[in-house]
């Protein structure tokens, strides 16, 4: 076929007769800034160094882009022309009339040096760029190209039509906002030789257990479209459109018609907001004073406060060089120090704004080894720029009862005097207290949030030691110490009369009382079954150590994440091996501690005289607590799925069942329904829904990408979690899984430098994020222990506005 133009209206492909370019007067381009002119027009550009007759796909693309270009509202309409004459690149009158050029290429070497130098040239002024799947095979030895296009082909990539699902994570860009989220569709997949994620914006994902990705397979992350604002223009990506089907589907269309809508200056996107380099991270809190918490205890919670401050709370873990007490007989067993510190962000400086006296340091668990009990968490009051009340949760030591070693937990509030950022210790009015044994470590919980009508979560451990069980279902009911079992979360988390190893929720009140809301899972005063009981402040049970736990106030969604037991492998005796657990709560439930876990996978029962002998599975539909440490129902509420669960061998295990539904729990018959993350040390962090404030005037907010996307990490740093996810609200309050997830670690940096052992985080008012690190050892804090702040560097979203094309 002979070089040519088509202009579009006239043809849909390319035409002998057209009449060609004038010949280049000059090499290099001086363009006005940007091209385009008054009419929006898109230069097709199907040049190929391959041999032979032209792809098919050539012509379907051309008639597809012609189509685009005249449908839509009029503003938003634009003329294309269409060539294979590469002599336009150094044509600099003739390209700079084009909003964007089009790659619609089959690869090679298909411009000479001036040529690419002019297309470089033309994005320098401010031009656009949409590459379409083989356009990623073009100027195979140019670095800068390889920029442009921002990944190329391994030449391994399966080249058969194979439908898999499209992940869409960005539903804010013209390209993907009106896509499903989880697309479906036949193309053929290329597979990149270095994984581009992080330095371009990924705005969708093909998913690899969808179909066969060949042995130069990407993984769990494998970009298929992607966009940047690079060298002075902007450039669009899509591996998609390899086969001619491609251009007759709406919603591939669709997709290539937001992309020339960006890149043609119709309308402004964000392509920076994934985008690693484009966040910062700081260090805000320096290290303790020797012999001091100064700057911070053991760090165990934040909150931030509606003027900026940030509020966080240390354990009660003495500094290292403190004497621990760790005899019974000594009134001072497992005394530590809670602090409450405030970060100003007006001043730059920490106060510590008081301490209590917990049952805390190390010394008062299994053996005297470790404690987890302490100050545990922190909220403000929904009205704290007016009465500065602050809720804390934490085990004071004056209620230890050495004997029996039990304490009492407890929610109080306390008033915090705004103008110097001090606690009034004498101020507390107890809300809320109930006992806890506290003979054998651990699992204590401590999370606390707000919803939007004033009620107030409690998130609770179960109380139980993590030995007795072989790392399997904590159900051993056999050990106890006067009396108190402690190895049988069936007494706790799996007890309808137990607040431990639950999420309460109750509606604090302004005398320091509280009552409580309707739907609940209890109203307390079930009494049926001969008397067994219930507590009408449980929200959620059969949850085991939920250190944290947040409240989406847009649509009061809670979001949980648990601690799992610590079986390194699953068992076809007991059952799943440690699964460490995330959910998203729209409604009371039964989460399935000690009993279920995961998608509803079973564990065996156990029971006296000899617990050692496995007896049935439990049954998630109807969970029976039977055990003899038991004094609430026996018949419980059906368990509940749950949406995110890993293990050491991978993220969301699932088996093969048998006709009781009963899991083979084989590790080689395990399939991994999330492959984007896996185990190990693993301890859930449940982190925050993101809400974009468009009100909000700072530049470094996190931008408007992230709007609606959960964030779920875990306290270790390496192939644990540290995500933000995107889910389906039709699903997720069933146990459905994420559709997307967006990978954190380069942007919370992890590492021995970053933030290595994530401990809690929050988005504060100025829309940056709010993380503690926790340090480098355990039940104390040192020199890493710190405060961070991630903030947004990337700026505004492109084409800045006044470079909006104008429609003539």
């Amino acid at each position: 076929m002979a070089s040519g133009a088509v202009t579009a209206g006239l043809l849909t492909g390319p035409a002998a007769s057209a009449r060609p370019f004038p010949e280049p007067s000059v090499t290099t381009m001086s363009l006005p800034s940007p091209p385009g002119g008054a009419n929006v027009r898109v230069l097709v550009y199907y040049g190929s160094a391959a041999a032979g007759d032209e792809s098919p796909v050539v012509d379907a693309g051309i008639a597809a882009i012609e189509k685009i270009g005249q449908t839509g509202p009029p503003a938003q309409r634009f003329k294309i022309t269409a060539t294979d004459d590469a002599s336009v690149f150094t044509d600099s009158a003739r390209l700079g009339r084009f909003n964007a050029v089009v790659f619609l290429t089959g690869g090679g070497d298909v411009l000479d040096p001036d040529q690419e130098a002019g297309l470089e040239s033309y994005m320098e002024a401010g031009g656009g760029f949409v590459g379409i799947h083989d356009a990623a095979r073009a100027e195979p030895y140019s670095d800068w190209f390889t920029g442009l296009i921002g990944a190329r082909p391994a030449d391994s990539s399966p080249t058969n039509v194979q439908r898999a699902t499209v992940e869409v994570g960005d539903r804010q860009h013209p390209a993907t906002k009106d896509l499903p989220v989880q697309w479906k569709r036949p193309d053929q997949w290329l597979n990149w030789v270095k994984n581009p994620s992080g330095s371009v914006h990924t705005v969708a994902r093909v998913r690899e257990s969808t179909y066969q990705p060949g042995a130069s397979a990407n993984g769990a992350d494998h970009p298929v479209s992607w966009c940047r604002d690079y060298d002075g223009g902007r450039s669009f990506y899509t591996g998609m459109g390899g086969t001619v089907s491609s251009y007759d589907e709406v919603d591939f269309q669709s997709h290539l018609r937001g992309a020339l809508l960006w890149t043609s200056r119709i309308v402004r996107a964000d392509c920076k907001a994934a985008i690693d380099a484009n966040y910062k991270a700081e260090r805000l809190t320096q290290p303790n004073q020797p012999g001091q918490n100064d700057q911070i205890g053991e760090p165990h919670g934040l909150v931030t406060a509606p003027d900026g401050r940030v509020l966080y709370i240390g354990r009660g873990g003495a500094d290292s060089s403190q004497p621990v007490v760790t005899d019974w007989n000594n009134p001072d067993v497992g005394k530590g120090k809670g602090e409450i510190h405030v970060y100003d962000p007006k001043t730059k400086k920490v106060t510590q704004a008081g301490a209590l006296t917990v049952f805390g340091n190390k010394g008062g668990g299994d053996e005297l080894v470790k404690v987890e009990e302490g100050l545990l968490g922190i909220e403000l009051d929904p009205k704290f720029e007016q009465n500065g009340w602050v809720y804390l949760h934490y085990t004071p030591h004056s209620q230890i009862d050495r004997d029996k070693q039990m304490a009492e937990r407890r929610v109080s509030r306390f008033t915090l005097d705004l103008d110097t950022n001090k606690l009034d210790m004498s101020s507390e009015k107890v809300l809320l207290n109930w006992p806890v044994q506290i003979h054998s470590c651990c699992h204590a919980g401590g999370g606390m949030a707000w919803d939007s009508k004033g009620n107030l979560y409690i998130a609770t451990g179960d109380n139980n030691s993590s030995r007795f069980s072989d790392g399997y279902s904590g159900n051993n009911p056999e050990p106890n110490y006067k009396g108190v079992s402690f190895a049988d979360a069936r007494r706790t988390a799996g007890n309808t009369n137990n607040l431990n190893g639950k999420i309460l929720r109750i509606h604090p009140e302004a005398d320091g009382t509280y009552t409580l809301p309707e739907g609940n899972l209890f109203t307390g005063k079930e009494t049926a079954e001969g008397g067994g009981k219930t507590r009408g402040e449980i929200y959620v049970m059969g949850v085991r150590n939920p250190a944290r736990i947040s409240v989406d106030k847009k649509t009061d969604t809670l979001y949980a994440g648990w601690v799992g037991p610590d079986a390194s492998e699953p068992s076809t005796t007991w059952g799943p091996a440690k699964y460490d657990t995330f959910a998203v709560i729209t409604k009371a439930s039964n989460r399935g501690w000690p009993y279920c876990m995961g998608n509803k996978q079973p564990y065996r029962d156990r029971n006296l005289p000899d617990p050692t002998k496995p007896l049935g599975w439990y049954d998630c539909d109807h969970p029976k607590n039977e055990s003899p440490n038991n004094d609430g129902l026996v018949n419980l509420p059906p368990v509940t799925g749950n949406n995110i669960w890993y293990s050491p061998q991978g993220g969301a295990p699932d088996y093969p069942r048998d006709a009781n539904g009963v899991p083979s729990y084989k590790k080689e018959e395990a399939k991994y329904l999330l492959p984007w993350l896996k185990g190990g040390g693993q301890a859930a962090m449940d982190g925050p829904v993101y809400r974009y404030d468009a009100s909000i005037p700072n530049a470094d907010k996190w931008p408007s990408y992230w709007d609606g996307k959960w964030f779920v990490g875990d306290f270790y740093d390496g192939t644990q979690p540290r995500h933000a996810v995107l889910t389906d609200p039709r699903t997720a309050g069933d146990g459905g899984l994420p559709v997307h997830a967006d990978n954190l670690k380069k942007i919370v940096p992890v590492g021995t430098d970053g933030i290595k052992n994530l401990m809690d985080w929050k988005f504060g008012p100025d829309g940056a994020l709010y993380v503690l690190d926790y340090g480098r050892g355990f039940f104390t804090s040192d020199a890493k222990s710190a405060l961070w702040k991630v903030t947004y560097t990337g700026g505004e979203a492109t084409p800045a506005a006044g470079q909006l094309a104008r429609k003539g």
